[in-house]
């Protein structure tokens, strides 16, 4: 999720849980930071290797093993950056709180987020959120600062329900889309090997349904309002290697960093069909019914030795724009 959403549901655990000290002002400062945090992984960066900070942004820091030690690290900066304005054990307690919703709240949302390291490198993502919405946030902040203003804790217990009813409906309407998903997929005459739904930008409307088949990925938007309606997409040829890029040295650094970027993208890559040597994750798109995606990785024929090179591919105008809000409120 985006920081502020993190810090705000950090914020929300204590304020819900701990009752009514003279600290609450800094409990929740601390609490807040503690939730936005683990986030600090993004400094991890290599001007060479682009794929590695995809390897350690929401990994060890975001871990559930990690979350006492974080914390701790996070406690004892705190302590002494403001001067011991609160005991540090209670310091501990509001930051623990909220440093532990972080991973939680991040696999929540469809990027991966490795809560088992270092058992399992298994990127959790449960697909009931978008990475920014505002009707999940903004409840949120202003419940929370109405608990610190009028020093009440019933605010904060109200804000960390809304947050779990939200997260709720966000399963309830991601089970409606997977189920029109396949229920379309058999219309189609279809076999199935997995699908999945994740929320389009800043809702839980209007839905992107990617499922997979033997040779072909396929993707659809799908709203769940009162009624379901949908959107026909466009698939795409699953990435085969052999085929698609016929050159590739086996065991080259290359072929290592495609495997990475595999593993980054949930298997969900192919090979784009508008650039030369270039592969994309095919999981988000502004349009949901679309396959352009946002980001990929740029291959060198002549160069495999080399690390690949990861690039954005957003390209938003107003024509997009315009489809989505037609989508979504049509």
């Amino acid at each position: 999720m985006d920081p502020l959403s993190q810090g705000v549901l950090g914020a929300t655990l204590p304020q819900a849980l701990i009752k009514k000290t003279p600290y609450m002002k800094y409990g929740f400062l601390f609490a807040f930071l503690g939730g936005m945090a683990p986030d600090l992984d993004v400094l991890i960066k290599s001007d060479t290797d682009t794929l590695l900070a995809l390897e350690f942004h929401r990994q060890f820091t975001h871990s559930l093993i990690f979350i006492p030690f974080g914390a701790l690290i996070c406690s004892i900066a705190f302590h002494y950056l403001f001067y011991k304005r609160m005991p540090f054990k209670l310091n501990y307690l509001y930051t623990l709180l909220g440093y532990a919703t972080h991973g939680l709240l991040d696999a929540c949302t469809t990027y991966g987020t490795q809560l088992f390291w270092p058992f399992s490198n298994t990127r959790v993502a449960w697909n009931n959120i978008s990475i920014i919405d505002p009707l999940f946030t903004i409840p949120l902040l202003i419940l929370v600062f109405t608990s610190l203003i009028k020093k009440q804790p019933k605010y904060g217990k109200m804000a960390l329900l809304y947050g779990l009813l939200y997260l709720s409906f966000g399963v309830f309407q991601r089970n409606r889309a997977i189920d029109k998903g396949q229920k379309l997929a058999q219309e189609r005459g279809h076999q199935v090997l997995s699908i999945s739904a994740k929320a389009s930008f800043g809702n839980l409307l209007l839905w992107k349904v990617i499922y997979e088949t033997n040779d072909k990925y396929y993707s659809d938007a799908v709203r769940t309002g009162f009624d379901i309606k949908i959107y026909p997409g466009e698939s795409i040829e699953k990435l085969d290697l052999k085929k698609d890029f016929p050159w590739l040295i086996k065991g080259s650094q290359h072929s290592v960093d495609i495997e990475r970027f595999r593993w980054f993208s949930m298997g969900y890559i192919a090979k784009h069909p508008d650039r030369k040597d270039f592969i994309y994750d095919i999981r988000y798109s502004f349009l949901p019914n679309q396959m352009n995606g946002l980001w990929g990785i740029q291959l060198f024929e002549d160069n495999q030795e080399s690390h690949v090179i990861f690039q954005p591919t957003r390209d938003l105008d107003e024509k997009t724009t315009q489809s989505f809000y037609k989508m979504l409120f049509e």
